[in-house]
């Protein structure tokens, strides 16, 4: 099991309990790395931006070259059924996939209509407020000219776990990545912001990652309180000077960085108040599962 001590997998039809199969050794997905997916948040009885989370995983398998077998709205109606199976006492993490059963006479590229669908929902507790290091990897990202960055898909993320490989044994719990330009693009698995006097920086979306949908609820957040928030090319050096860093990102939505190489960060108190206003629009008008 990837992530929990317990799951739910949705696939071809029915659900099942635990970690079903889902991929034959022949999938095109399986070989040639078609495989898209979205991860989405169930967490103290509300799924904030779950609408946004099942049209970007439309939006990542069209990028693919994959005709999506299901609309974005019957994919939220089976996140909201796999919640209510799962129950609702605990933090979920949502994950519904899509990926290439056959391939086109070339091979290589996926027949669009051999679009296979499943759901994974497992049980994951969100981060608590334990320290946190950020280093600065040596790895970079792929543009859109070498990858299909704007697809949220698998085949980019053994470059992700490199650069955490590489930021752990040195003694980092995550690190910042850049693109080909030296500019920073974002961590190995989250959007990231600085904080200097006064005013929130992130990196403008460049095409070397995803604008994350935390990250654009974020930035929205903390404009409409008033604070101000730029999108700028930034470098390391930018980071090196930050009163503040924080993460932003499914998983664990915010989270406020403590060190950054070897100097500590004291300040945590726009990631703590970004925390406080995502908790509040999750909790104000937002579905239940």
């Amino acid at each position: 099991m990837a992530l929990g001590t317990r799951s739910a997998t949705f696939f071809e039809g029915r659900w099942h309990d635990g970690d079903a199969p889902i991929l034959g050794a022949s999938d095109h997905g399986a070989w040639q790395g078609t495989m898209v997916f979205d991860g989405a948040r169930f967490f103290e009885g509300v799924t904030p931006d779950l609408d946004r989370h099942c049209a970007r995983l439309i939006a990542s398998a069209t990028a693919m070259g994959l005709a999506a077998p299901v609309g974005a709205a019957e994919i939220e109606a089976l996140l909201h059924e796999g919640v209510r199976r799962m129950g609702s006492d605990r933090a979920l993490y949502l994950r519904p996939m899509m990926w290439s059963r056959q391939g086109s006479p070339a091979i290589i590229d996926a027949l669009p209509d051999s679009t296979a669908f499943a759901v994974c929902i497992e049980d994951l507790p969100l981060r608590g407020r334990a320290p946190f290091a950020l280093g600065v990897s040596p790895y970079r990202r792929p543009g859109p000219d070498c990858a299909i960055t704007e697809a949220k898909a698998a085949c980019h993320y053994p470059n992700n776990a490199r650069i955490l490989r590489e930021a752990r044994a040195r003694g980092f719990d995550n690190a910042l990545s850049l693109d080909a330009e030296g500019k920073v693009a974002e961590t190995a698995s989250t959007n990231v912001f600085l904080v200097r006097d006064g005013v929130v920086m992130t990196p403008v979306p460049n095409g070397t990652f995803l604008d994350g949908i935390t990250r654009q609820r974020i930035i929205a957040l903390l404009r409409a309180e008033g604070i101000s928030v730029v999108e700028a090319s930034l470098d390391v050096t930018d980071f090196a000077a930050a009163e503040e860093i924080f993460l932003t990102g499914n998983a664990n939505k915010v989270v406020p960085v403590t060190r950054f190489e070897q100097r500590e960060l004291h300040s945590t108190r726009i990631a703590e108040r970004a925390l406080a206003l995502y908790r509040d629009f999750a909790h104000a008008g937002r579905r239940a599962a």
